[in-house]
């Protein structure tokens, strides 16, 4: 049975701070959350908020966690509010019928493989020199797509492999009094603004696994919008098991909501 839990953390505890300033430590604190050890399940989680006052992880697991120690540690022991909430994510996944719309969320790590960067960083070129000196021609590397027009594309490409649609965006209609004579008779109401998807943040990750270890670096897009089930399995799927790369350092957990209405949007 699969859980999603929300996790308040204090920011300005210096657990808390450490655990926020790197996701190999912060996954690792996750990881510890789970009693059967090592860890063998699927685990995908991230930072849904961060401020100087409060920060919330989503952690979505197939077993069901404690998080005592990070409330411990770095959350609030004791404060109203700060306990985590944990829910039985089961409910969600027998609403995913074909045809539904939802709201959605998701913090990806969108790249693309190419047989040599343009511009190879330090381990990138190493692993050059090592293939060629091997002969080895079959892995490619992973490069970061960093404009949101390469993000977008990213994401609607793997839509259909994730039982998924991305309906178009109804446009607004303008006033009457701002229409052009010859729309006058035109019902404007189902314009279209393009898909409705928008990549409403980006983020660069630099962090290390190691104290001397080399860093790694991750390009995340923070997509959100509305989405059409076409195949609720392959959805599920999405769901548990996350989109793209680097689910380790909290990319890929895709979340659902019910799709706001127009009223709800304009505050109605």
């Amino acid at each position: 049975m699969p859980y999603l839990s929300k996790i308040p953390l204090n920011p300005r505890r210096r657990a808390a701070v450490s655990l926020l300033s790197n996701p190999h430590r912060l996954h690792a604190a996750i990881l510890s959350g789970l009693a059967l050890q090592p860890v063998t399940e699927r685990v995908l989680w991230r930072l849904e908020n961060s401020t100087h006052h409060r920060a919330e992880i989503l952690v979505l697991t197939e077993s069901r966690p404690s998080w005592a120690h990070l409330v411990d540690d770095a959350g609030w022991p004791g404060a109203d509010g700060g306990e985590p909430l944990i829910a039985d994510y089961t409910p969600l996944l027998d609403r995913i019928i074909r045809g539904r719309e939802f709201a959605f969320k998701l913090i990806a790590n969108p790249v693309q493989s190419v047989s040599r960067p343009t511009r190879p960083s330090e381990q990138q070129a190493t692993r050059l020199k090592e293939k060629s000196d091997s002969g080895d021609r079959q892995r490619g590397f992973r490069v970061a797509h960093r404009t949101v027009t390469q993000q977008v594309d990213w994401l609607l490409k793997r839509c259909e492999r994730h039982g998924f649609a991305i309906p178009d965006a109804a446009a607004s209609p303008p006033a009457p009094g701002l229409r052009q004579p010859h729309e006058a008779d035109q019902d404007l109401s189902t314009e279209s603004a393009g898909a409705a998807i928008t990549v409403v943040s980006r983020d660069i990750l630099r962090f290390t696994k190691r104290k001397e270890g080399p860093p790694v670096t991750l390009s995340t897009a923070t997509f959100e919008g509305r989405l059409r089930v076409t195949d609720p399995d392959a959805l599920r799927s999405a769901l548990l098991r996350g989109i793209g790369p680097a689910k380790g350092y909290g990319q890929g957990l895709l979340t659902l909501a019910p799709p706001r209405t127009s009223k709800a949007a304009h505050g109605g």
